[in-house]
């Protein structure tokens, strides 16, 4: 089983920028595609952005697409996400996730991921 740690978390003023770390064990990354999720208090866990497995196509929420770039360096077995111009809503607790072996039938859907990281804290200030 794949375990996923997340790092660079922290606290940042709406507009800024910040950028979350993956690093996951094993010798599998490379065949999986892996995704970022938040989860805010008394909300449900939402998607942010997913990476084909690759790195060769990329899909977002409309609510960051423009704004956060999602990326892979599958020597390292990382997946990032960098994050700009941050807003205050978008405080929350941001998940590394990997995808179940195969194609994705909702990139969105949590039940799509089958390993998770403990997460790490954004908190954006207005």
């Amino acid at each position: 089983q794949v375990q996923l740690k997340e790092s660079g978390g922290g606290l940042v003023q709406a507009g800024g920028s910040l950028s979350v770390s993956c690093a996951a064990s094993g010798r599998t990354f490379s065949s999986y595609n892996m995704g970022w999720f938040r989860q805010a208090p008394g909300k449900e866990r939402e998607f942010v952005a997913v990476i084909t497995w690759k790195g060769g196509y990329t899909y977002y929420a409309d609510s960051v697409k423009g704004r956060f770039i999602i990326s892979r360096d599958n020597a390292k077995s990382t997946v990032n996400l960098q994050m700009n111009n941050l807003k205050p809503e978008e405080t929350a607790v941001y998940y590394c996730a990997r995808a179940q072996y195969g194609a994705i039938v909702n990139r969105a859907s949590p039940n799509e991921y089958d390993s998770w990281g403990q997460g790490t804290q954004v908190t954006v200030s207005s």
